[in-house]
């Protein structure tokens, strides 16, 4: 912008000089007449390819960036061609010098306007190229850092809300009651139940701190959930988890899975009197992994799902990490309700 405006200046200067010279106001030296010449097929030669490699940049830039050199080159070399023969024009016509051969002036100075336009032009695009990909860099990175930060506002909301769940009174009185009520028959179980309790309290704190974790360790609590659950609901909860081992160390959201088990025991186990029964699945496909909770209860749909629920979270979540490649699927099959998580395969930890 700020070249464009000096040599915008240097064109109407030019055509103020040679207004006020035709009129006989101004006379030139030796020295003033060689600085004209130069000013001249400077403003002839520079405006054009200023334009011109502006123009190449827009275009061609991004779609084709190993042929930009070879396209500026050519541009510099016609602005050049053009340039010095609109200069020489101009010199004869103004009458700053005594009239010359034209041709043979055009022939003298074309090789110098040529290398000297090659070298300005080259260098002052090569710059502003090197200038434009570093700004594209550094708006990318500040963009990945915005993208970066919600996704862990959005975790930790997810961790939040996973931890609202955990202390809310009625979780943990029936989970305590439950506990006191096995001491007496069962203290095995009720130390092994407060382990686990400790353990969901424990991972829900630190899931913040963590990107993504081993599905190992997402199935673990998951598992611990459920049967922290099955001590309050007893037969009305049935679970089989089925997922290969070959997806241990496959990397997942934190509480995406253990998200979808929960809606399932909120809004099936704990309003049917015959509980449900909830299976999980896992697969490769592809090189997609796929995570299913399926269950036996009514279904739902994913437009009911507002932003602040725990799913809407978790489908804003995939879409943060993985844009588009991440998915939360619903669908129904033989009276069954399919919650899918479609996410690409991580690499394994080594």
């Amino acid at each position: 912008m700020l070249l464009r405006a000096i040599l915008t200046i240097c064109a109407i200067a030019l055509l103020i000089f040679l207004l006020f010279f035709s009129l006989g106001m101004i006379r030139l030296s030796q020295s003033g007449t060689h600085l004209f010449t130069a000013f001249v097929y400077s403003a002839c030669i520079a405006t054009p390819s200023m334009f011109l490699l502006n123009w190449i940049a827009i275009r061609f830039s991004e779609s084709f960036p190993r042929l930009v050199i070879l396209v500026n080159v050519a541009a510099l070399i016609f602005t050049s061609v053009v340039g010095s023969l609109a200069g020489s024009f101009v010199i004869q016509l103004s009458g700053v010098i005594p009239h010359f051969n034209f041709l043979s002036e055009f022939r003298d100075t074309l090789p110098f306007a040529i290398v000297i336009s090659l070298m300005i032009g080259l260098t002052i695009s090569t710059y502003e190229t090197l200038r434009f990909k570093l700004q594209a860099a550094t708006l990318e990175l500040r963009t990945r850092q915005v993208e970066q930060e919600r996704a862990y506002k959005l975790l930790a909301e997810a961790q939040l809300s996973s931890l609202e769940s955990r202390i809310h009174p009625h979780f943990l009185f029936n989970t305590l009651n439950s506990i006191a009520a096995l001491i007496p028959s069962n203290p095995t179980r009720a130390e092994d139940t407060v382990g686990k309790l400790a353990s969901l309290l424990r991972f829900s704190l630190n899931a913040h701190h963590s990107g993504l974790v081993p599905l190992s360790q997402e199935l673990k609590i998951v598992r611990d959930y459920l049967e922290i659950e099955q001590t309050r609901f007893g037969s009305r909860i049935r679970f089989d988890i089925a997922v290969p081992a070959s997806l241990d160390d496959v990397k997942v959201p934190p509480l995406a899975l253990q998200s979808l088990v929960e809606n399932t025991v909120k809004h099936v186990v704990a309003r049917r009197p015959e509980g449900a029964s909830i299976q999980i699945a896992g697969s490769e496909v592809s090189g997609r992994v796929h995570l299913e909770v399926i269950d036996d209860g009514p279904g739902f749909s994913l437009d009911a799902i507002t932003p602040e629920h725990g799913l809407g979270n978790l489908i804003a979540r995939l879409e943060l990490l993985y844009g588009s490649a991440g998915q939360l699927a619903v669908s129904r099959d033989n009276a069954s309700t399919f919650v899918r998580i479609s996410i690409p395969a991580q690499p394994r930890t080594q």
